[in-house]
């Protein structure tokens, strides 16, 4: 497992929060049990529905909402919905888990972009696979590659208006 966090210079009170909830399901993904689930799903041809399932009883403990609907409604695409969601007082964390096609689909961009347009997130947490098999036998660094792309947005004059980005890898 592997976590790192990206911010903004400013860290509000909601920083804090989204922290503590990124670090709390960190956590959790790295208790033996949990872990051995996630190596046993992370196989090849798996889907992000089945990484969801096994992290899914730590977000709804922790009051995540699970396709929250009508984030987006004042945009072109009202039918977006994040794979969680979490309310943080004037703000609020949108939780994405990815697996497959985290950086060959540019999911992992299509992530920060919809926390920066969601009017009511500023925090976003991925979840994305350390390194992924391909059916030929290849292997791709996911979680260095998704590091290196979303850290362009956390550099000082090109802020997002996401405040702060919390990736977990999972193996």
């Amino acid at each position: 497992m592997e976590y790192h966090e990206f911010s903004q210079e400013i860290k509000e009170p909601e920083f804090l929060l989204a922290q503590k909830i990124a670090k709390e399901i960190f956590g959790y993904m790295c208790t033996p049990e949990v872990s051995s689930k996630l190596t046993a799903t992370h196989q090849v041809n798996a889907k992000s529905h089945q990484i969801q399932d096994i992290i899914l009883p730590k977000c709804a403990e922790l009051g995540l909402a699970s396709e929250k609907k009508g984030l987006f409604s004042n945009h072109a695409t009202p039918q977006l919905r994040p794979d969680y969601y979490i309310s943080l007082n004037s703000t609020g964390l949108i939780m994405e888990v990815e697996r497959g096609k985290t950086t060959t689909n540019n999911m992992d961009l299509l992530d920060i972009w919809k926390c920066h347009i969601c009017e009511k997130a500023d925090y976003l947490l991925l979840v994305v696979p350390v390194i992924r098999q391909t059916n030929n036998g290849g292997r791709t660094k996911i979680y260095e590659h998704v590091l290196k792309r979303v850290g362009s947005f956390f550099t000082e004059g090109n802020y997002v208006n996401v405040k702060g980005c919390f990736i977990i890898g999972y193996e």
